[in-house]
């Protein structure tokens, strides 16, 4: 992702953002692909609805379930019982959510960092989503975070919107489809657009 390339255009096409960009400064995002793409879905499941604090205690319980690995493979996962993932603090919903995950990886569905890389945003959003847990916002952030994929516009996000409202000094969140339409002007960096809606919304004050 060529950030500098991502501001200069950004700043060009929207007065709203290059005031942003100015207030925050150079952007640090750098995709982190420590991680199989598998890894990061179930990571994803966790953290949805929490804290980033609760999350990741209930995540380091999840780990310690499967020592001797980094991360538990996809067959550990669906060998564990339900009710010892469900003792680590996940809901109902999420520890089954997390076997679909596994199951997934089985199954060929959830491919490999290499096939990722070959695969479209649109064909990853398709294949993934088919995953019963998996919503399209899962799949916008692995693609942000994990593959640095420079042009998604996570139109759902809650801080998103929020910044994108602070930036244009508007009274109401955006709706999705509204974000979308405003955000064409972004394209081919929206990631980067993104990210400084997200810093907006965290720099704000209360």
């Amino acid at each position: 992702m060529d950030t500098a390339k991502a501001i200069r255009h950004l700043k060009k096409v929207d007065p709203d953002l290059d005031r942003v960009i100015r207030h925050i400064g150079p952007s640090d995002l750098k995709p982190d692909k420590s991680r199989t793409i598998y890894a990061s879905l179930v990571r994803s499941i966790v953290y949805q609805q929490l804290t980033g604090k609760v999350a990741a205690i209930i995540f380091g319980r999840f780990l310690e379930l499967f020592p001797g690995r980094k991360f538990p493979e996809p067959e550990r996962v669906l060998r564990k019982p339900f009710e010892q993932l469900r003792g680590v603090g996940l809901s109902n919903q999420k520890a089954s959510y997390i076997r679909n995950i596994a199951q997934a990886a089985n199954d060929g569905i959830v491919p490999d960092s290499r096939r990722a890389n070959r695969m479209s945003d649109d064909e990853l959003i398709e294949q993934l989503t088919s995953i019963k847990g998996v919503g399209r916002w899962t799949v916008e952030m692995l693609l942000i975070f994990r593959l640095g994929r420079p042009d998604v516009l996570p139109a759902t996000d809650y801080g998103v919107q929020k910044g994108f409202a602070l930036a244009k000094r508007l009274a109401e969140l955006p709706k999705p489809k509204e974000l979308l339409a405003a955000g064409e002007r972004w394209a081919p960096y929206r990631t980067t657009a993104a990210w400084y809606l997200w810093r907006t919304t965290d720099t704000a004050t209360p």
